[in-house]
């Protein structure tokens, strides 16, 4: 299963590359677009209708401003979807962002992580696909604990 990466912009790439990358080291494939919600409303339907045809098993959404993107994608698939609120250059410190994708109503799920929080997006979605794929799982098993280890190693460094 892939993971699908859609932003409302290549403004939004900086951001969006840190679950590109952590997908990427754990060896899940993605697909990545610009999918705009506001200015190509009809290839964000298409993404979101048809994504779970092409082999998508989780979408990761990512937009600034009033970030309707991940919403909408939602609204229009069976997949889960992430959404990464993107602290944009018009943006009000992101919260603007952060409501638009938090806030949905009953029945169109989004789930939501950090402000510019694409690498936790990357890892919630291969923890999703890992479900039903022993493989995933060991590595993120392996990256978790690798995080702990480099925390006993700061440890062991400071008190050194």
């Amino acid at each position: 299963m892939k993971v699908g990466i859609i932003m409302g912009s290549k403004s939004d790439m900086p951001v969006m590359k840190n679950a590109i990358e952590i997908l990427n080291k754990l060896g899940v494939e993605t697909v990545v677009d610009i999918v705009s919600a506001h200015r190509t409303p009809e290839k964000m339907m298409d993404f979101g209708q048809s994504a779970h045809k092409k082999g998508i098993g989780v979408i990761i959404a990512g937009a600034g401003g009033a970030a309707h993107l991940p919403g909408m994608v939602a609204s229009t698939s069976p997949l889960p979807v992430i959404g990464v609120p993107v602290k944009s250059r018009n943006s009000i410190d992101g919260w603007d962002s952060v409501l638009s994708i938090l806030q949905m109503p009953a029945g169109v799920p989004v789930a939501t992580v950090a402000l510019d929080g694409a690498e936790n997006a990357g890892i919630l979605a291969a923890q999703i696909l890992s479900v039903s794929n022993q493989e995933l799982q060991d590595k993120i098993i392996a990256y978790k604990n690798s995080l702990k280890d480099k925390v006993i190693q700061s440890s062991e460094d400071l008190n050194a």
